[in-house]
């Protein structure tokens, strides 16, 4: 069987492009820079399951990740988070965080509802993705 984005995923989130192994995801959470990275293969729950090149591959993508988003936002912290308790399908999530963001310091799962992105805020945030990811193997959907 082939790669398929979990459903809750999928309705949660705006596909941005692709790294050599995952995709990455823009939650559509306006409230918090939001991404999630999601390894495309079948029925993986847990990275120990990965090969090994895929784990070392999942971990880089992650780095690079990490640095562009704090580089952009400037963010005070950066969670980065594997759950997976509702969506089996492994994907991590990088949530830049700020001292003055709605739920800090706590986590910002399950606090309050999200708050989507219109359409010309989700653009934005796309452009400077891309821009800043194109030097580390990153193509994005447009």
């Amino acid at each position: 069987m082939s790669f398929q984005l979990h459903s809750v995923l999928e309705a949660d989130s705006i596909i941005l492009g692709q790294f050599k192994l995952c995709l990455l995801l823009l939650i559509n959470d306006s409230q918090y820079p939001w991404f999630v990275l999601v390894p495309q293969r079948h029925e993986i729950k847990e990275i120990y399951q990965m090969s090994q090149s895929d784990q070392q591959q999942f971990w880089l993508e992650s780095n690079d990740l990490s640095q562009v988003l704090m580089k952009l936002f400037k963010g005070d912290k950066l969670n980065v988070a594997a759950i997976g308790n509702m969506v089996p399908q492994l994907h991590l999530h990088h949530v830049v965080r700020f001292k003055d963001d709605p739920c800090w310091p706590k986590p910002v799962w399950g606090q309050l509802p999200m708050k989507s992105y219109d359409q010309q805020q989700a653009e934005y945030v796309q452009r400077k993705i891309i821009q800043n990811l194109h030097n580390y193997g990153f193509k994005s959907v447009k």
